[in-house]
């Protein structure tokens, strides 16, 4: 399967003979401009400019923004409500996407630290999508810590700041130095089999597709 990541928190994810996957769409005004991308399902975390354009996919089939258990075009997704007990009114959905054996978690903008009880709903990760850079979101100390819950084989950073990008978030660089990563190198796009998956949790940097 690939990956490729449009900033924020927008991620594509294809697998060839199934559902093409657009996570967490963000609107204009923030500086981005997100690419018309072909897309059959659209995920929202939940609702905030930076996570829920559903107009510029009028053609995807499914729009998922709840919880709840969906197989479409060979994709299962799982969606968890993952709200702070301390501030319930600010929702927030995570999903799992299972291609093939290949599970990939999106966190949305999870802006806490989960229990363990509720990142085992999800069972086993490959990959964790994680936000790292704070402002509404998990800072990267906290993103640390998720991460150890987690225990993916891959870590792929999101929501942090970029060139271009009105909203004030944490550089990457504040993560990196958290998870003792010092040289790195960054590609365009994350393309993965199932066979190809470590034991030991490692970083890998996306180039923002504009």
């Amino acid at each position: 399967m690939d990956i490729n990541w449009y900033g924020l928190s927008c991620f594509r994810m294809i697998e060839r003979g199934k559902s093409t996957v657009v996570t967490d769409p963000y609107n204009g005004g923030l500086g981005l401009t997100l690419p018309k991308l072909r897309a059959d399902i659209v995920t929202i975390s939940h609702e905030a400019p930076g996570h829920a354009n559903r107009a510029i996919w009028p053609e995807a089939t499914h729009v998922i923004e709840k919880p709840g258990e969906y197989e479409i075009g060979g994709v299962f997704v799982i969606g968890v409500s993952m709200y702070d007990p301390e501030n319930p009114d600010r929702h927030n959905t995570g999903y799992l996407f299972d291609f093939d054996g290949v599970n990939v978690l999106h966190l949305g903008d999870l802006d806490h630290i989960p229990t363990q009880a509720d990142i085992d709903t999800f069972g086993s990760v490959n990959v964790a999508l994680v936000p790292v850079g704070g402002g509404k979101s998990l800072n990267a100390s906290q993103a640390a810590e998720v991460i150890s819950l987690i225990e993916p084989e891959i870590v792929i950073p999101m929501h942090y700041q970029i060139p271009g990008c009105t909203l004030e978030l944490d550089p990457l660089d504040r993560f990196l130095k958290v998870m003792g990563i010092g040289k790195y190198q960054t590609m365009a796009q994350l393309r993965m089999t199932s066979s190809g998956l470590g034991e030991q949790t490692q970083v890998i940097i996306l180039e923002p597709q504009q």
